[in-house]
């Protein structure tokens, strides 16, 4: 009887690992709905119902406005591929996905809030004391500076798989703007349009930190705003489970929906600044191009350079003095670092253990179970947002009385889950790569256990491995959804400090905090493009 391959082993092990995770948020909520059944079904309401219709609403709103502008922008970018502002372009347009979410409300606010640049013009405008940019409109504008440069970067990648022959042809045909659209552009445009569309919309309803930040109030609240505070303000489990169960099956159709139209769930939008397709535009269409790029460069711009702005006008030598702020600092950098040590291992080990099944499987067997759970297992974990998560978390944990005593565990363990589905994603080509070119020599050698990836897989997937591990951390340090539910004054990360300082109505330090927790995340965004361009 052969011996059971040790991959598979800590792969199964790995699985486990996240199925305890999501199994007890569920055991959390079926125990607390059974212990309340009553409470938990009266809690569907017309309360319910219009923090659904208004989940969905937004989401819907943002999806359309940032979408459609993403076409014109990049079929923009896509005609005029050797300008020379188009690399800072797209430059640009990657920051706003490397920013945490509060960070960037902060520099919306900077600009559209009750004291923010363009408060006076507003005022002037419409006649009236410009009181912010708070409820759905807020939430909007938030979430099209984030999308919007997404679905651009996405639609431009489907706009650069147009063979260059195409192009030729259609410059050699006469072409004009309108017939290149229709017979050249339009039809990888429309096939990447429902899952850009999709990918959007499921990020706008599973939004948290800019609904909470930017709602203004109970008639712009999503639910899984309405979740956190149904559990640290109201102090309803009942109603909790409700919303959780709510937002979980919402969750599900759109996810469900997002695979049947081929949706990628990793959002991955990197892409080369220069294009390989030549394009010809003449006077008219440049200037309305032209036109479409700065608008869209401004709306990008405004924020950051908001933030920077205000962040500068902030007490930065106190601030860097503030006891308060060194302790949020190192616990934010240890718990990401934490976070990101584990996604990486739990996505190397599911990793390397669908490659070793895959290998042993006969050439024309179908998949096991295992396998395809080892492949597909994380990203069923988008299915179950980290507030749903904490939530179930927090009402399995209350009993004991240590809630808040856990919040480092529940910071890490959350927060490297959620990272996994991106982070295999940098791992398993690199990987698979590698086991493809050794195999067979490494089990002719009887190479194998820590000495095969000392030797063979480390060289291979170091690169990949450290921008799993950057993404990892810099998605942690601006996570404020779970650190929302457990956070304390004993236990505290810079997004929940901003938040904080935000609530207690001290601007300049939540502004000062902003732009030092935006240059840390950017700075590990920055090596991972300096990693994934080695590679």
């Amino acid at each position: 009887m052969s011996r059971p391959d040790r991959r598979v082993i800590a792969g199964v092990a790995g699985l486990g690992a996240v199925g305890i995770l999501i199994g007890g948020a569920f055991a959390g909520l079926l125990g607390e709905a059974v212990n309340d059944w009553s409470g938990a079904v009266s809690a569907f309401d017309t309360y319910m119902l219009r923090v659904t219709r208004f989940t969905l609403w937004q989401a819907a709103l943002s999806t359309l406005l940032s979408v459609v502008p993403a076409l014109l922008v990049a079929r923009a970018l896509a005609r005029h591929p050797h300008f020379a502002g188009r690399a800072l372009i797209l430059r640009l347009f990657a920051l706003p996905l490397a920013l945490p979410a509060i960070v960037a409300a902060l520099g919306i606010l900077a600009l559209l809030g009750r004291a923010g640049l363009f408060a006076d013009v507003l005022t002037a405008v419409t006649g009236t004391r410009w009181q912010g940019i708070y409820g759905l409109s807020g939430i909007l504008v938030a979430h099209v500076f984030f999308n919007l440069p997404l679905a651009t970067r996405l639609f431009l990648h489907a706009l650069e798989t147009v063979p260059t022959d195409q192009r030729r042809l259609a410059a050699q045909l006469g072409m004009g703007a309108r017939a290149s659209f229709r017979f050249v552009e339009w039809p990888v445009l429309r096939a990447a349009l429902p899952g850009v569309a999709g990918l959007v919309f499921m990020l706008c309803v599973t939004s948290f930190t800019i609904v909470l930040t930017l709602g203004g109030g109970p008639r712009a609240t999503t639910l899984e705003v309405a979740i956190y505070q149904a559990l640290r303000f109201d102090f309803d489990p009942a109603r909790a489970v409700a919303l959780t169960g709510a937002q979980i099956v919402l969750t599900a159709i759109v996810v469900a929906l997002l695979m049947r139209l081929g949706a990628n769930m990793a959002g991955d939008a990197n892409l080369p600044v220069a294009s390989r397709a030549p394009a010809v535009a003449g006077r008219a269409e440049r200037i309305l191009n032209s036109t479409v790029m700065l608008v869209a460069l401004l709306f990008v711009a405004g924020p950051l350079a908001a933030i920077v702005i205000s962040g500068l006008q902030a007490d930065l030598a106190r601030l860097a003095a503030d006891p308060a702020v060194h302790a949020a600092t190192a616990t934010s950098l240890v718990l990401a670092l934490l976070a990101g040590l584990l996604c990486v291992l739990l996505s190397l080990s599911l990793t390397m253990a669908r490659r070793a099944m895959e290998l042993k499987r006969p050439r024309n067997a179908a998949p096991s179970l295992l396998e395809r759970m080892l492949d597909t297992g994380a990203g069923f974990v988008l299915v179950v947002p980290p507030i749903v998560v904490g939530a179930g978390w927090f009402m399995l944990l209350r009993q004991t009385g240590q809630v808040f005593a856990i919040a480092p565990v529940m910071v890490v363990t959350v927060n490297a889950v959620m990272a996994m589905p991106f982070a295999i994603r940098a791992l398993r080509p690199a990987y698979d790569a590698a086991s493809a070119r050794h195999e067979k020599l490494c089990a002719s050698l009887g190479i194998s256990g820590i000495n095969r990836f000392r030797l063979v897989d480390w060289p291979s997937i170091r690169r990949p491995l450290c921008t799993a591990l950057a993404f990892a951390m810099a998605l942690s340090l601006g996570d404020l959804g779970v650190i929302a539910l457990f956070g304390s004054d004993a236990v505290q990360t810079l997004p929940y400090l901003l938040l904080a300082r935000m609530g207690s109505y001290r601007t300049a330090d939540a502004a000062g905090l902003a732009l030092f927790l935006g240059i840390i995340c950017l700075m590990l965004m920055m090596l991972v493009d300096r990693t994934r361009s080695r590679t």
